[in-house]
């Protein structure tokens, strides 16, 4: 699995296994250097209806992740569920939060999520924290909650089919935050699987992404 590189100034290249590769940027560029990069019609119909500039740099700078890949814009398509394929047929995910962007490309089935680590996560841990009550633990507790929510986001990305409850259908077995691994399932009607949950600390975000 090869691609061609660009000189655009990564923050961080992750290659789990020789057929993915994630690239991960802190965006710290201006818009207008952003906005120097091909879109074709679909997009630039999503991003004039974007108000965020935060919104708009997120969008532009997945644009440049995939140049970087030597993929353009017209690579990158939407299946009506709102999730990412690229033409070639290798599996891509997306995340983007505040002033980081990432991307997974694989042979394989991927999911990726990157979250800023805020306490506010605390507060809403009843709507997507199930059986992982049973091991959190006071200490870090903000970057274990963050880390079962990108988990399970980056599982979310994975199922086909949609109709997901956080709390029930995406369990994740006990984890050590030292370890940075972690096993997280897919259970729901007659879809019920396993996948390797990888995690890192990046600033005071968290990167989680999901092989299987």
């Amino acid at each position: 699995m090869g691609f061609y590189h660009t000189n655009m100034p990564l923050h961080k290249t992750i290659k789990p296994n020789k057929n993915t590769i994630i690239i991960v940027w802190k965006i710290e560029e201006e818009l207008s250097f952003l906005e120097a990069i091909y879109l074709n019609d679909y997009s630039k119909n999503r991003i004039s209806r974007m108000k965020s500039e935060v919104h708009k740099k997120g969008f532009l700078s997945v644009r440049h992740l995939l140049k970087h890949l030597n993929y353009s814009d017209d690579d990158l398509f939407y299946t009506e569920d709102g999730k990412p394929h690229l033409k070639d047929g290798l599996r891509i995910s997306i995340s983007h939060s505040f002033n980081f962007s990432c991307i997974i490309v694989s042979k394989n089935v991927v999911g990726i999520d990157i979250e800023k680590n805020r306490e506010k996560i605390i507060r809403i841990a009843d709507k997507f924290v199930g059986e992982e009550n049973k091991f959190l633990k006071e200490e870090d507790l903000v970057k274990q909650l963050t880390v079962i929510w990108g988990a399970k986001e980056s599982l979310f990305k994975i199922h086909p089919d949609g109709g997901l409850l956080f709390k029930h259908h995406l369990p994740i077995e006990k984890f050590s935050l030292n370890d940075k691994k972690a096993k997280g399932w897919i259970k729901k009607d007659n879809f019920y699987e396993v996948f390797d949950i990888h995690f890192e600390f990046i600033d005071d975000f968290t990167l989680v992404y999901a092989l299987n």
